[in-house]
């Protein structure tokens, strides 16, 4: 007897995948390039480490607009979402040129935040559009991969441009950029504007999500990962920086830390399709991730490479859940579920609302090394809803059944 794995039909279009794994590309670079410096920037306006409020503020609002992004795809479809979201980008990187150190350059950063978590969940639902379920780990694998090596390349450049051209050079290449990727995502997708068809609202939607229980499971392994990343992003750079280490410095030990992204994370994906399925692989990937940050959070090392090493072991950790976590959701959805996918990328913001608003409570009361413990624990809560997930069948054990 033949097992059904999937409820839903779905058909790769590789042509369109390589178009859009470019625009990955090109998003990843444009974003690291400011990813690792806001937080600096905004030190810099605020005159304090404590700048988690200000992603508490864009990412409340990001929650809101993802919960009713569904309803912009429905009467606008996707690639157009993706191209205003580009827009609102070229927008807020002008105004923070034009603004230089002011509040106003808060709100356009602001801005940004918003249009960046927005433009990446509007190429996952098209990613999503052309392609299946059976090939989910290949698939994304190959996608995080080229725009992870894009990711690669812009801390390393962006330090760089940062001693010499101060924080106007950065966000000027981002500029350049994001214009690029707006010319191809025009020429390129205009001929495929998927459209939403049903109507949901919010609160009906996150009824349908309950009732998926490894959906919120999955969900919560999501929301771990964005609070590391939410927090490492913000902070890391600010302890490092705190201990007496460079810009330049920090470019190579977060260059470093970022090749797990670009080596493991298609051969993983490959993996979990065609061997293991996903769940074994998250347990071992949280374990890696809570240890590597306990260790942060008691080395005092004054060499920047054993920091390097540290970042680099936390980062495979990262890498393997971030592919594991992609992998096991998507074969569980499929194209015409825009609103749930919408839901499941409301992980980033409620990871930054939660992040931002206990690490200003703990910075109130301790030093910054304390959020690398609360990380730490976070990572380490994972484990448990891992461990209760339903593995998705790999090729070979669906082989083994028939």
């Amino acid at each position: 007897m033949k097992i059904n794995r999937f409820k839903h039909k779905e058909k790769v279009n590789y042509k369109k995948l390589n178009i859009i794994n470019a625009l990955a590309f090109l998003m990843g670079f444009s974003g690291a390039l400011l990813a690792y410096v806001i937080s600096s920037y905004l030190k810099e306006i605020l005159g304090t480490d404590n700048v988690g409020f200000i992603y508490f503020i864009a990412y409340f609002i990001v929650l809101i607009l993802l919960l009713n992004l569904h309803r912009i795809v429905r009467v606008f479809g996707k690639s157009f979402t993706l191209q205003l979201s580009i827009i609102l980008k070229i927008i807020s990187i002008t105004g923070i040129l034009f603004s230089g150190f002011s509040f106003w350059g808060i709100f356009f950063l602001i801005i940004y935040t918003i249009a960046g978590t927005l433009s990446w969940t509007a190429m996952d639902t098209i990613v999503e559009s052309f392609s299946k379920d059976i090939e989910s780990g290949r698939i994304r694998g190959i996608h995080l991969t080229i725009a992870n090596a894009g990711f690669l390349m812009g801390p390393l450049l962006s330090s760089q441009v940062l001693e010499r051209y101060d924080f106007y050079g950065v966000f000027l290449m981002s500029l350049i950029t994001y214009s690029v990727i707006l010319i191809i995502s025009i020429i390129s997708l205009r001929r495929t504007n998927h459209k939403f068809r049903e109507k949901i609202g919010a609160i009906k939607l996150l009824k349908k999500v309950l009732e998926r229980k490894n959906i919120m499971r999955i969900y919560y392994v999501s929301f771990v990962l964005e609070l590391f990343y939410a927090l490492m992003l913000i902070y890391a750079p600010l302890y490092l920086l705190s201990k007496g280490f460079s810009w330049d410095q920090l470019g190579i030990a977060f260059t470093i830390m970022l090749v797990p992204f670009v080596l493991i994370q298609y051969p993983m994906g490959i993996l979990a399709d065609k061997k293991t399925g996903e769940k074994e692989f998250l347990l071992l990937s949280f374990l890696i991730l809570g240890i590597s940050t306990l260790i942060f959070y008691f080395s005092d090392s004054a060499d920047i490479m054993v920091w390097a090493t540290i970042l680099l072991l936390g980062r495979i950790g990262a890498a393997l859940v971030e592919i594991l976590r992609e992998s096991y959701f998507y074969k569980r959805v499929d194209g015409d579920n825009v609103d749930i996918i919408n839901f499941f990328k409301t992980a980033r913001p409620v990871a930054y609302i939660i992040a931002t608003f206990f690490s200003s409570i703990l910075l109130y009361f301790f030093d910054l090394k304390s959020i690398f413990l609360f990380i730490t624990v976070a990572c380490f809560s994972a484990i448990y809803p891992t461990f209760r997930l339903m593995d998705n069948k790999s090729e070979k054990e669906i082989l083994k059944m028939n």
